[in-house]
Order: structure tokens, then sequence, then C-alpha cells
């Protein structure tokens, strides 16, 4: 190839073998969903993705491929989406609004042709869930910075919806206006936490004194900036592109390393994989007594089940002030050695989910 035009000429013939060969895998994948509907089997299935990218990396770490891990991830978990509405469309339900962190997060899993639910709360996505208007929600469990989400804990202790898959994603930050220079802008629309996490930014550039409106999410921030020529908003990224906000600057957050953990709920158990972890909460009935959160860890010990967190929550029981233990371990729920332990405690364990562990 000596020229541009030589170089065009070979991707588009390269551009239609692709397509034959996704047509060809899609054609397979609507076999899969016919089998898939005849035994009633659940169309995501995490562990079976992730097995395929784990391979697909090592194949091309050893054909010396050009593509890194995060770029095979996005052009597969692209066509993981696309595939999974051929073989069955399903609805996603999600703590909104559109353009939230939460919606980014979903569409990086379900891909831009899924069919999305925006509600205005996280009980109203355990609701949608259990009334079984949409297959799969997307919360957020824990932040970096912020902690343990209670009300997702909350509600997954009395629900009968569990977490299938969890994924971690940094949380960057950008500051989006229609105004063409810094000094004409009057107003800055965020949440009230995004001004709190762009103070340095603020800061540097002069905008300390300008008028900061805080807003109910940092996508509502965008609609009003959107409106607004001399305004701003400090949002997601997702959010300025929806609502047509040219980003200035990208990456204003203080803390370059806060991340929020989501989880992704739904109705089915995952199968076992070599990398599973679990959630549970859990009520000691002998809290009281001295030792007994300790004896029920011996047990894990025991069993060499290695622990991932480990939280206390209010129990909210009447007549006290108890508490229950949210607790995250490595293995799956059916796996022989970990039963050991849930049975000894069957009456105190409240199984939450056992799912592939996401990179944090």
């Amino acid at each position: 190839m000596k020229t541009l035009d030589d170089c065009r000429v070979a991707i588009d013939v390269i551009d239609n073998e692709m397509l034959e060969l996704l047509n060809k895998r899609m054609q397979v994948v609507q076999r899969v969903g016919e089998i898939k509907k005849d035994t009633d089997s659940a169309i995501y299935r995490p562990e079976r993705e992730k097995a395929i990218l784990d391979r697909l990396v090592i194949l091309n770490k050893e054909s010396k491929g050009l593509l890194n891990r995060s770029a095979i991830e996005a052009i597969f978990l692209e066509i993981f989406a696309v595939a999974r509405n051929l073989e069955l469309p399903e609805r996603i339900a999600y703590l909104g609004p559109e353009g939230s962190f939460t919606h980014q997060a979903a569409e990086s899993r379900f891909g831009a042709m899924s069919n999305y639910l925006s509600l205005n709360s996280i009980a109203s996505v355990f609701k949608t869930l259990e009334a079984g208007r949409a297959k799969f929600g997307v919360v957020p469990i824990e932040n970096s910075r912020d902690g343990i989400v209670g009300e997702t804990l909350d509600l997954l202790a009395k629900s009968s919806v569990k977490i299938v898959a969890e994924l971690y994603m940094p949380i960057h930050i950008s500051f989006a206006t229609k105004a063409e220079k810094l000094e004409n802008i009057e107003k800055i629309y965020s949440k009230d936490k995004g001004f709190g996490q762009c103070r340095e930014f603020l800061s540097e550039h002069g905008l300390v004194n300008v008028e900061q409106i805080p807003v109910e999410s940092t996508a509502k921030a965008a609609i009003l900036a959107a409106k607004e020529p001399n305004s701003a908003a400090i949002c997601s990224h997702i959010a300025a592109k929806l609502y047509d906000v040219p980003t200035m600057f990208e990456n204003i957050e203080d803390a370059i390393d806060n991340t929020t953990r989501f989880v992704i709920l739904s109705d089915f158990k995952n199968a076992i994989s070599k990398e599973d972890k679990t959630s549970i909460l859990v009520r000691l009935k002998d809290a009281v007594e001295a030792g007994s959160l300790v004896h029920f860890l011996q047990d894990f010990d025991a069993q060499k089940i290695n622990l991932s967190k480990i939280e206390s929550r209010p129990s909210k029981d009447k007549g006290g002030f108890g508490y229950w233990f949210y607790i995250d371990f490595y293995g799956h729920i059916d796996e022989e050695k970990i039963q050991k332990v849930i049975q000894k405690h069957k009456n105190e364990v409240t199984w939450l989910g056992s799912y592939v562990k996401g990179e944090d």
C-alpha cells in the first residue's frame, strides 16, 4: 500500500469481511436465543462474556496485536449487547436521569441499542424489577470516596432480585458550556457534590466567585447549561454529549482515583466460574455476645475463604441498636466449602448474589 487511496481500499475490503463475519456470528446468536428460550435460561451471562474476553486478550497478546484489553472490551462488549438484543430484547432500569453516571455504567454493559428505563430512585429500580417491568437494573453500591450506598444494601436485604454482575467505573467530570470564553460564564450548575469534587479546578480557573447553583443531578445541570449560553455545567461527559453542550475541560475532578462500584440486578443465579465473588448480609442471633462476629468469621477462615469487604449496617429493627454485617468474599455460593459455612449459619445469612468479580 503506497498511497492513502490504497489504504482506504484495503480498509473497505476488511470492513466488508468484518460485516460478513458479524452477520455469521449473529445467526449463531439467534439459535442460542431459541435454545435459551426453550430452556428458560438467562440471556445475560457475565461469566461467559468474561471468559470470551479473557480468551481474546490472550490470543491478541500471542499474536502481538495492536489492541489492548480496554480496546478489546469496548469493541466486544458492544457486540455482546447487540447479540443479546437479537436473542431477546430486554429492558434495563437504572437510577436516572438520562445522562447520569449510572446511565453511563448501564450503557457500558448493555450497549447503545438496549431499551433503557430511567427512574428517579434506587427503590424504584428494585420495584420495577420485582414487578417484571424490566429484566435488569443498574444501581450504585459503593464509592471510593463516599463509601457504601446504604439504600442499595437495605433494599437488597429484603428483595427477591439479586446481584448478577458488578462493574467499577472511574468517575470523570467535565466542564461543559456554550460560552466561548470562561469570563463570559455567569453561573455554573451541578449536583451539590459536584462542586465539592472540583474545588481545585474552580479555584485555578478563577470561577470560585461565579454563582454556583445546585440541582438534583449532573444531567439536569447539562440540560440547563444547554439552554443558557452564559452558563456552564459540571457533569459527566455523556450528559454533555447527550444534551449537546460543548466540553471545554475534561477530568476536572480533584481526586483522579474517584471510582464508583455499580451492580447489575436481575432474577437469576449465575453459573460457577473461576473468578466469582459473593455478597451476603449477616444477622447474627448472638450479636450481643462478645466475640460472636469473630466466631462467625473464623468459619470462613477455616475453609480458606478470602473476604474482600465487611461493613456494619444498622438493622433498623425495633427496640434497639442492632447491626447487620454486609460481607463480600471470593467464591460462588454453590461451592462446597462455602456451603459448609452458609449451612451452619443458614438462619443468619441472606444471600445477595454470586457474580464474576469486576476489574477495580
